[in-house]
């Protein structure tokens, strides 16, 4: 069983009395169903698990339900013999999105508060935001992504212990020795390949074909563009091109998205796209990365909404996009293969995954500085630019940004290959595997 992080967080919400229900979101495929029903076996000897989605294509019992009666009639016809006290009987309602009402519903679910519940879903930032009687307080969202690069390191036997010292080296702003740098360097580069999704984690240590991992990925990426079939025809089309462009934007110079390209028509405006942004994006198969030009602390405060990038949601779709089997790019790190886009994506997704809003600085006459993110701790702006070659300390946009008085900037941070924690003025350069603890 790969280890997740949100497993303790899942454990505390169901064992301390609470007034909420608790909603883990996020993307298909990256293991909220496994997690979820792993503790709630562990935690209550009566554990109910209905998929929602499997009884939309089945027995419908759950499709006309409207109040917490109708519920718990269907309830009991599922599964009675398994219903006792709320201290002892869990009910897992799973991608709860198939059914929006039930969103509504859980108001009254929790008001009556015969069981102890929880939910995940899909799609939930999509569905609510077409719910017309959100249970504001009576849910708590959690929100989970694919493994990032610590639960990786955990599912390739490293430690707590092993963990901590190399967390203890970025806290003592030390370099690591030779060799564990070099395995952490190895694993990296397979993180790139393999991605946070569970199945292809589990597919390619066990088995290391890299052909099996990749048609694992491809069917998962295929399955992400088949989703926007829930609405018409019209935004579907505009949803799957905007969703397959992302490679391609990714490649050049400026990553941002071009309207114009989406449907290859002039005029068109960013807000004649909004909703198929806001699909990708809330959906969990697309991470955002606003524009700023003038950064100011906190960041949303200063974001320009006409220039987005966006990265998919797990590495290891991008690498098998680009490079299909051929992994040597990536594991020999290839001197003429630019991977300047996977090492981004990968930065973009361990962030992400960390709970920081992404940001990039956006300069007409400076360029541009790959991700900003909140400082809570200066109340200022922390850039981060990301390198994958050997010419990491050339970085002008970088420069220029820490040094440029009204922005405030106490420190700037470069990523990349390189072995040694140095300083110079204000920036740092660290390996990227140390992103870990950003």
């Amino acid at each position: 069983m790969l280890k997740r992080k949100i497993e303790e967080e899942i454990t505390q919400s169901l064992s301390v009395p609470s007034n909420k229900i608790l909603l883990v979101d996020g993307a298909r495929q990256i293991g909220k169903t496994y997690i979820i029903r792993h503790v709630g076996k562990k935690l209550f000897p009566n554990y109910v698990e209905i998929n929602l989605q499997a009884d939309s294509t089945g027995s419908r019992l759950f499709a006309n339900v409207r109040s917490v009666i109708d519920f718990y009639t269907m309830l009991g016809t599922f599964a009675g013999n398994k219903l006792r006290k709320k201290e002892n009987t869990l009910v897992f309602l799973d991608e709860i999105q198939t059914y929006p009402v039930f969103l509504t519903l859980l108001k009254f679910l929790k008001d009556d508060d015969r069981y102890t519940y929880i939910c995940s879903g899909s799609l939930l930032g999509v569905t609510l935001l077409q719910t017309p009687s959100i249970p504001i307080g009576s849910i708590e969202t959690l929100q989970m992504y694919p493994l990032d690069f610590e639960e990786f390191l955990w599912a390739n036997g490293f430690n707590e212990e092993t963990i901590s010292f190399v967390r203890d080296k970025f806290l003592a702003q030390q370099s690591l020795d030779d060799s564990l740098h070099q395995r952490m360097m190895t694993l990296f580069r397979e993180y790139l390949l393999t991605g946070g999704l569970p199945d292809a984690i589990n597919s390619y240590l066990s088995e290391r074909n890299i052909m099996k991992l990749r048609r694992i990925q491809t069917e998962i990426h295929r399955y992400y563009g088949a989703d926007a079939s829930r609405y018409d025809a019209e935004h579907k089309l505009k949803i799957q091109n905007v969703f397959q462009m992302i490679p391609s934007n990714l490649e050049n110079k400026k990553k941002r998205i071009v309207v114009k390209d989406i449907e290859n028509k002039a005029g068109k405006q960013f807000s004649d796209y909004q909703d198929e942004f806001d699909y990708l994006i809330s959906s969990g198969i697309a991470l955002e990365v606003k524009a700023i030009s003038n950064p100011r602390f906190p960041l949303v405060e200063s974001a320009r909404k006409n220039f987005l990038k966006l990265y998919l949601n797990d590495v290891g779709l991008l690498t098998n996009i680009l490079y299909k089997t051929n992994i040597l790019p990536i594991l020999e790190d290839t001197p003429s293969i630019n991977l300047g886009s996977v090492y981004e994506s990968v930065v973009a997704q361990e962030l992400k995954a960390h709970g920081h809003n992404l940001f990039y600085y956006d300069n007409k006459h400076h360029g541009e500085v790959d991700f900003l993110i909140d400082d809570y701790d200066n109340l200022s702006v922390l850039p981060i630019e990301v390198k994958s070659g050997k010419d990491y300390k050339i970085h002008v946009a970088l420069t220029h940004f820490t040094q440029t008085p009204d922005y405030h900037i106490n420190k700037g941070i470069v990523l990349s290959n390189g072995q040694k924690w140095e300083t110079k003025g204000t920036i740092i350069y660290i390996p990227v595997y140390f992103v870990m603890f950003l």
